[in-house]
């Protein structure tokens, strides 16, 4: 019979006896693509069209397939023993699957894992020379894309297998090349690192081996705010002390790390009893050890029922194979289905997770598609176990998929996402109600064997009417655990009793009558801590620390959140913070009611204060120097203030309560708490802008806004609209921060607020200044110059005088630049502020500069010099050295700014700036070298 090949690693194409197959149009190559990624499997009709179209199928996308697959069956010789047959609802291409270069590559990288080092360099070989280009690049639908990113992290993977052996087996000098050029590609990959740090020291290149190892430790700790990780530093150490094995004879794997910069343990506890679930286990095992193109790994519910067990399984699976994920475990609840806050937003999610890899909150890029990458590159290689739990749909999970396969994700979902199936290969692992035997095994767990046995009706019947919902059958035997003369058969008897299914959080999702099950739990409370119980509803965020639930309370809460944990109704989830199950939640916030409106009104003011007083306090301590509000109400009797020490505290509780903050400004924004929004939102900004989340500073103080507006409240309406303008100005939108400072400046002129006023015309000098318009610039500047000397307010009155020489001298006005700017300088050191000085100084030389002051222009550069880099800032002290050395120039001292210009470049190289960075660019030029020095 006649072989036909295919290939997909590259453009697809097909061949038979020597001779190209011609396949037809794209959409036709896509649906051909899709059958050889799953050769010898079924692919569904529906499968195939979300794959060709995505979202946008044709009218009748059925008859166009068939259209598709019938010209492909044409297309290929009558003689081939293979073809394209109906199976099932869709269509299965079979073939051998070595005649497929993707199912061929993978079999030669399993097989090369398994093998002795001289076997697997040469499976190894083979398989990386199957690669013609970029897998299905002449495809551009959202499936190739997505298959063509998984693909690329197999490819260098196995390259970094494959370099691996070479390593070992001594090649270092033949691989020095392709590792140069891959390293370039991939600059924050540490395995990539140390096998190109291991060649170098091997080929006796040592100096330039440890100049690579301090490159990688500068580019890692500027982008991602993170050391080396732990193998990377021992191969460091080995080739300080010549512990570096020479590559002759060598047996012992190489020391090329794979190792995670963070290794996070973030798993809950697993379920104190667990009964059951053999299948699903056994399926979970299998996606584990498959042949790593399945390692997603999805859990949901048959029905979608809520408390179902998905959670606890995943837990109960993720604990048992802990070990063999040495690089971490990570744990993210999406709130999918949360009944009082919307699913997590995706780029939450991202930020999250990069911050349990590591990532400094500064060092996340803002656009959500450069923090999935950054998110991908960090998990690239690692052994990771990743449990998404309580997922919305397909979208809020694709971002958060990594990109290569040594990573296990599980997912949690009242859905079955079939787009995770169908475009990610996930495994779909159904879960249904446990039967009566694992429902009575599960209570006897429980109970102990003795009370199960003395009450046999009573025990059927609760296994009847929990209907095998776990989370109903674990409440039930916690009410009877809390009250151990309550005989089981008054238990039983009164799940009898009438009552309306818990709503559904979503439709056609509740199938257990879990009201009557929370109520015969809830019943059995203490009086105050059923109370709390009921006040947790009104808690905005997803979970809540001791002194917020005291708040709420109004008092300590210690007995009743230990009497709420024992009943299962609340979740430790650390020492001090507690989480309601979002069930629980629904059925806690419906008892609210009962306590009245005014009842749950005093305790939400009570939070709200708990939060604005704290989050006041840590900003003043956060930011010293800030010009700060007064608060115009004492807390409520009974809102816990937190009582914080230093400004490490105040960061700490600040990333803390973060979250609960920002729901916080929404909550009180919705109950037309003006004061409360806009004064949380100003205690968040400064937090937020130095973690660099600049949209969250724009919800929060977008809320704020409204609520002020609402309530014609224009003072609110006025510090709202400055950060707001301020943030844009930041992101470079200046049209957008103009319209807002426009409408701040009138409403403080109508208000008759020097002080707002003088920020908005702070705040606009900073804006014209930005756009050089700097006529306009200084006259706002000047006004805000003159509102903030009646004022008294010394640290700004140093601020614009600085701006205010600034602008001058961009006009030429040399006299006038100089003397401004000597006064901040003077201004700033009184008030014991070096980076302030620093600024005015940089400031001061640009005017001398610019007047033909040439020597006063280098003596104040030098000193602003010095003091950014006392300060830490390298990028001023670079741009300083620049100014420098552009005005030794101006004097005729070429040697000098050639020197000054060389001190810059080595700041940046020492900081390991990107190639790229528009001030090295400038360095280059003034300098006449080569942009790629």
């Amino acid at each position: 019979m006649l072989r036909v090949d295919f290939g997909v690693l590259g453009e697809i194409c097909a061949w038979a006896g020597g001779q190209a197959i011609e396949l037809g149009p794209a959409r036709q190559r896509s649906v051909l693509a899709v059958l050889l990624a799953k050769v010898n499997q079924p692919v569904s009709l529906d499968q195939l069209t979300d794959c060709v179209w995505g979202e946008s199928p044709p009218q009748r996308p059925t008859v166009t397939l068939q259209s598709y697959l019938s010209r492909l069956r044409t297309s290929l010789p009558a003689a081939w023993d293979g073809g394209i047959r109906r199976s099932g609802g869709g269509y299965l291409l079979r073939a051998d699957e070595s005649a497929v270069d993707l199912h061929r590559f993978l079999d030669l990288r399993n097989r090369a894992r398994q093998s002795d080092d001289a076997t697997a360099a040469r499976l190894y070989e083979q398989a990386l020379d199957l690669w013609r280009g970029e897998p299905f690049a002449d495809l551009d639908t959202s499936w190739a894309r997505e298959q063509r990113h998984a693909l690329q992290g197999e490819r260098l993977a196995a390259r970094l297998a494959y370099h691996d052996v070479r390593l070992r087996r001594g090649g270092h000098a033949e691989l020095l090349g392709a590792l140069e050029s891959l390293a370039a590609e991939h600059p924050l990959d540490e395995r990539l690192a140390a096998q190109l740090i291991l060649a170098l020291y091997r080929s006796g290149r040592q100096g330039e081996a440890f100049r690579r190892y301090e490159r990688i430790r500068k580019r890692l700790a500027a982008d991602l705010g993170v050391d080396p990780g732990s193998d990377l530093r021992l191969l460091h150490h080995q080739m300080l002390t010549a512990g570096v094995a020479p590559a002759s004879g060598e047996t012992a794997p190489a020391p090329a790390p794979a190792a995670a910069v963070v290794v996070p343990r973030q798993l809950p506890a697993p379920p104190p009893v667990f009964v059951g679930r053999p299948r699903e286990l056994a399926t979970l095992d299998a996606a584990l050890t498959g042949d790593g193109t399945d390692r997603v790994a999805m859990i949901s519910a048959i029905g979608g029922y809520g408390g179902i067990g998905k959670t606890w399984l995943a837990l109960y699976w993720a604990h048992r194979h802990v070990a063999g994920f040495p690089d971490g475990q990570i744990y993210l609840d999406l709130r999918g289905f949360d009944a009082r806050n919307a699913p997590m937003p995706v780029e939450t999610a991202l930020r999250l997770l990069l911050g349990a890899l590591g990532a400094a909150p500064a060092a996340v890029p803002q656009r959500q598609e450069e923090q999935a990458a950054l998110y991908r590159s960090l998990t690239a290689g690692k052994r990771l176990l990743i449990v998404l739990d309580n997922a919305r749909d397909t979208a809020q999970v694709v971002p958060l998929l990594p990109g290569t396969p040594s990573c296990t994700v599980l997912v949690t979902s009242r859905n079955q996402l079939p787009g995770l199936i169908a475009g990610h290969d996930a495994r779909h692992v159904p879960l249904d109600v446990l039967d009566a035997a694992e429902a009575h095994r599960l209570l006897r767990h429980h109970l102990g064997s003795e009370r199960v046995e003395a009450a046999p009706e009573a025990v059927a019947a609760l296994v009847e009417r929990c209907a095998g919902l776990p989370l109903a059958l674990s409440i039930i035997a916690a009410r009877a655990l809390m009250s151990p003369r309550l005989p089981l058969a008054s238990l039983a008897e009164e799940l009898r009793e009438e009552s309306t299914r818990l709503d559904a959080l979503d439709a056609g999702e509740l199938s257990a009558d879990l009201r009557t099950v929370f109520a015969a739990s809830y019943r059995a409370l203490e009086p105050e801590a059923a109370r709390l119980f009921r006040l947790l509803a009104l808690h905005p965020g997803p979970d809540i620390a001791s002194p917020a639930a005291a708040s709420l309370m109004g008092a300590d809460v210690r007995r009743p959140m230990a009497g709420l944990v024992r009943a299962h109704l609340v979740t430790e989830l650390a020492p001090g913070r507690f989480a309601l199950h979002d069930l629980l939640r629904d059925y806690a916030a419906e008892q609210a009611y009962a306590d009245g409106e005014a009842e749950r009104d005093a305790a939400l003011r009570r939070l709200l204060d708990h939060y604005l007083h704290t989050a006041h306090a840590a900003a003043l301590l956060f930011y010293p120097n800030r010009r700060a509000i007064e608060l115009t109400e004492p807390p409520a009797p009974g809102a816990v203030r937190v009582a914080l020490r230093d400004h490490q505290q105040a960061a700490g509780w600040l990333a803390a309560e973060s979250q609960a903050l920002l729901w916080a400004v929404r909550r009180a924004a919705d109950a037309g708490l003006t004061t409360h929004a806009w004064q949380l939102a100003w205690s968040l900004a400064d937090f937020l802008n130095r973690q660099g989340r600049w949209q969250d500073i724009l919800a929060t103080q977008q809320a704020a806004l409204e609520v002020a507006r609402d309530k014609g409240d224009l003072t609110a309406q006025c510090r709202a609209l400055q950060t707001i303008a301020r943030t844009h100005l930041r992101l470079s939108r200046y049209d957008d921060a103009r319209a807002h400072l426009d409408l701040a400046l009138d409403l403080s002129t109508r208000l008759g607020d020097p002080a707002l006023q003088a920020r908005a015309n702070h705040s606009l000098t900073m804006v014209f200044s930005a756009q050089e318009r700097h006529g306009e610039a200084l006259a706002h500047a000047e006004r805000a110059l003159e509102l903030y000397r009646g004022l008294g307010d010394k640290s700004s009155t140093a601020d614009i005088l600085n701006s205010v020489g600034w602008e001058h001298a961009a006009l030429g006005h040399h006299r006038e630049a100089i003397d401004h700017c000597e006064q901040a300088v003077a201004l700033y050191e009184s008030l014991g502020d070096p980076y302030g000085r620093a600024a005015a100084l940089d400031s001061l030389g640009y005017a001398h500069h610019r007047s033909g002051d040439h020597d006063q222009a280098v003596r104040r550069y030098r000193q602003a010099v010095r003091l950014f880099r006392e300060a830490g800032d390298h990028m001023e002290e670079v741009t300083c050295l620049v100014n420098l050395g552009d005005t030794h120039r101006s004097a005729g001292d070429e040697a000098a700014a050639r020197q000054a210009w060389r001190a810059g470049l080595d700041v940046l190289d020492e900081i390991d700036r990107p190639g790229d960075d528009p001030v090295r660019t400038r360095l280059l030029t003034r300098l006449g070298l080569p942009g790629d020095r």
